[in-house]
């Protein structure tokens, strides 16, 4: 019993600890458009890549920047040979994260909430992403909580549906009145959901069998030529 507790918690251990290394390169790298960042662990050790709208903020000058932060995760957390990266956001309308920067920053330069989480839904869906969920929540007008939700598109709520292909992103705005919450939730584009379904004619299928044919010749022909 006692190894299943402790498999139990190296595993929370470890959660939380992803948990902490995202809030420092968040804290750190929110003036590069932090759009967040995977952790993998390798035999050699952890590769902690950071998504950024502006990744020369967050290399610096010769860099110095990004080698300061790679030496802080060294030396303050957990994990093992830590090696950080960058990498810039190709898209990044369609990036949780970034989208709620926007919008916090919008709510912070005196925008109305209901106007911010509209724009905000609006240059998602024109950005290609299939639906938006905007939750903004706090001290909207007065003294009292609320929350407030923009809905566009097709989403997913909860399950192993929404886990996988809706993008969460949260942030926070400070105001007078005090802070409000800001989430968005994003399903991605070209999002294929279980129970959808592609019916092809024959004529169809012949045509994809014979490009599919195609692409697997002009890559046989690639790697020949790397080879030789």
């Amino acid at each position: 019993m006692s190894g299943k507790q402790n498999t139990t918690r190296a595993i929370i251990n470890r959660n939380v600890e992803r948990l902490l290394v995202r809030e420092f390169l968040m804290n750190n790298t929110k003036k590069a458009g932090f759009g967040g960042i995977d952790i993998r662990r390798t035999p050699a050790g952890t590769e902690v890549t950071v998504h950024a709208e502006r990744p020369g903020m967050v290399i610096g000058r010769q860099g110095k920047i990004i080698h300061d932060l790679q030496r802080r995760l060294n030396s303050e957390f957990r994990l093992p040979n830590t090696k950080l990266s960058v990498k810039e956001i190709e898209n990044s309308t369609l990036n949780a994260q970034v989208m709620a920067e926007r919008i916090v920053q919008s709510l912070e330069r005196g925008w109305y909430h209901r106007r911010a989480s509209l724009s905000g839904a609006e240059n998602i869906m024109k950005a290609g992403a299939r639906g938006v969920i905007i939750t903004i929540a706090g001290k909207l007008t007065g003294a009292r909580h609320r929350t407030e939700k923009t809905i566009r598109g097709h989403v997913k709520y909860c399950g192993e549906t929404a886990v996988q292909h809706m993008e969460k992103g949260h942030a926070v705005a400070v105001k007078k009145l005090g802070t409000i919450g800001v989430t968005v939730e994003i399903m991605r584009q070209g999002t294929k959901l279980p129970h959808e379904i592609s019916i092809y004619s024959n004529e169809q299928l012949a045509i994809m069998a014979a490009q599919e044919a195609q692409e697997e010749v002009a890559e046989d022909v690639d790697n020949q030529e790397a080879e030789a």
